[in-house]
């Protein structure tokens, strides 16, 4: 294992911090994702389309 030196303690804090911060990011953006995906299901149930979508003609 590498020496840290004196160091060691602020290092490894670090790197917890940032995987505990990229941990929470990740997470937060799979719940938008699910949260946005049911509401654009509920609006197309509605009947509300996409204006990116073009009519079936």
């Amino acid at each position: 294992m590498i020496d840290l030196g004196k160091h060691a303690v602020f290092i490894w804090a670090s790197y917890g911090i940032v995987a505990v911060v990229l941990t929470i990011l990740i997470g937060w953006l799979i719940g938008d994702g699910l949260r946005l995906k049911r509401r654009l299901g509920e609006l197309e149930a509605q009947g509300v389309t996409r204006r990116s979508q073009t009519p079936d003609t």
